[in-house]
């Protein structure tokens, strides 16, 4: 019985060679459109599925493979007697693989001003319903979709003059996590212009493997590292590794902490981060600076833990990072000098960022997993919402309110519940994921007191991400010498803490907006 292969593929990496060695197997080739002319035009013997079908490809190339002659082929099981014998009866040669990829939405989409009539004609029809049918049938037919296997088709004919039933079920699988993909481009691409709501009773994500990692948080997870599609500059997702050895699930979760703290900064700035929680935060009047500072404000914590610079890394910061271990150091771009400082420790990793202000879009999802399902919020965008309200008798300073503004900053990235001190255009002490505010206001002041020096915490203001129930943290406020405080406000309580704010001259400022972080 006669062979047959229906090869038509918007992208033509090796269909050519593909399409020669099927011949030389026996097979006789159909094709498409381009795929056709392609193949023509390389020599090979090729029929066009007009041919076949006894009608001619039309509407634009709309309608080519949605005829009766082409899925009967595809669909027929070979141990169906009755299938056999009506595409006998009605001529249908049987169609043994499929090689089809689909027409390229993805990359349309992404185009720099694309319109919504040039992506509605790159959704296809023909080929999903080609590949579907071969992949449901897949006992019988060999479908491919990822030009990575056209090898292996081969290696199987010649080796068993066909392919296994195991590579079949394997390769039909691909089909429908191929499909699913290719679909949910067109639903999100299409919900967003339609105007669907944000949140839809049903909701398709898909993205793209950027890698495996070598484990997860623990080294019996398994886990890798996927990346939405879209425009990902700035973006965790558009990183270039320098040097070092492969990154971990905890690289990419804690330096993703990090960037988007770095991001709240225009000024050069450094972040030193350990276990996704900042550790020493600093601006100063060039990066060389920031970094000495971030580095003194906790020189215990920063040890094998991540630092982020919002400028070039110079051989003169190069030279006091390489003074201690760091497992990542990422910047916009490193001097040469710098690189061959870095580069000469073999368990750093250097990681370049381009466009590295640029923010995550309004919108854009938070997703955490949780048993059974997924929790979807919009990320946390803002830093504040309006005005700020002095509510004490005391104003800040302007140096105080500078202060205060920088070290909010921070606090949003610290677990709740969190405080975070800081003074100079530096951070100072924190206090993350504590089960109350006290011992989170506790924590921070000691952390300053300790690892910079006893009087640290004199003239320095303090941060938290959330309302104070209580004035305990006032209390500890003042006895430490910190004199402002910003907070989000709102506890059925706030005239506790502000009451003694005026008791001990201290000046308090409401956000009216919260930035839990659990």
């Amino acid at each position: 019985m006669k062979k047959r292969a229906l090869l038509s593929v918007s992208d033509k990496t090796g269909i050519v060679e593909f399409a020669k060695a099927l011949i030389e197997q026996g097979l006789e080739i159909v094709s498409t459109g381009g795929t056709y002319k392609a193949l023509k035009e390389n020599g090979v013997e090729v029929t066009e599925v007009q041919s076949v079908t006894g009608f001619p490809e039309c509407l634009d190339g709309r309608v080519k493979t949605l005829h009766p002659k082409i899925h009967a082929g595809i669909l027929a099981m070979r141990d169906n007697e009755s299938h056999m014998q009506q595409v006998e009866e009605l001529g249908v040669t049987l169609i043994d693989v499929v090689a089809v990829n689909l027409y390229p939405f993805k990359q349309t989409i992404l185009k720099e001003g694309v319109e919504l009539a040039e992506a509605i004609e790159n959704i296809d029809i023909g080929g999903p319903s080609m590949i579907r049918a071969a992949a449901k049938n897949y006992k019988d037919v060999a479908v491919v979709v990822d030009p990575a296997d056209y090898g292996k088709i081969i290696d199987e004919y010649k080796a068993n003059g066909g392919v296994s039933a195991e590579t079949k079920f394997y390769l039909a699988a691909k089909v429908f996590n191929h499909t699913a993909h290719y679909d949910a481009l067109i639903a999100n691409y299409l919900k967003d212009k339609a105007g669907l709501p944000k949140y839809p009773e049903t909701i398709t994500m898909t993205y793209e493997k950027v890698q495996d990692m070598r484990y997860g948080e623990n080294p019996h997870q398994a886990a890798a590292f996927y990346k939405e599609v879209g425009d990902n500059k700035g973006a965790l997702t558009d990183i270039k590794q320098l040097h070092g050895k492969e990154l971990s699930f905890n690289n990419i979760n804690d330096t993703h902490g990090a960037l988007e703290l770095l991001k709240e900064y225009d000024e050069p700035t450094v972040v030193a981060c350990k276990h996704s929680n900042p550790c020493g935060v600093a601006s100063g009047s060039d990066i060389y600076e920031a970094y000495c500072k971030a580095y003194a404000t906790d020189p215990v914590s920063i040890f094998g833990g991540i630092v982020v610079a919002n400028r070039e890394i110079d051989k003169r910061t190069a030279e006091e990072i390489s003074k201690i271990f760091l497992e990542i150091v990422l910047a916009p771009s490193f001097s040469e000098e710098a690189f061959e400082i870095l580069s000469r420790k073999k368990n750093i990793r250097l990681l370049e960022l381009k466009n590295m202000d640029k923010k995550q879009p309004e919108g854009a999802y938070d997703v955490k997993k949780v048993s059974g399902g997924l929790l979807i919020q919009d990320c946390d965008t803002k830093l504040l919402d309006g005005g700020l309200q002095v509510v004490t008798d005391r104003k800040p300073t302007e140096k105080e309110m500078e202060d205060l503004l920088f070290t909010w900053k921070i606090v949003k990235y610290v677990k709740s519940n969190g405080i975070a001190i800081g003074k100079d255009k530096s951070s100072v002490g924190m206090g993350p994921g504590q089960v109350n505010r006290i011992w989170a206001c506790e924590q921070a002041i000691d952390h300053g007191q300790k690892n910079i020096n006893p009087d640290i915490t004199k003239g320095a203001v303090l941060a938290s991400d959330a309302f104070f129930p209580f004035g305990d943290c006032v209390e500890a406020a003042a006895k430490a010498g910190i004199t402002a405080i910003i907070q989000p406000g709102g506890s059925i309580r706030d005239k506790e803490s502000i009451d003694a704010c005026n008791k001990y001259g201290i000046a308090m400022v409401f956000t009216g907006m919260r930035h839990f972080r659990h």
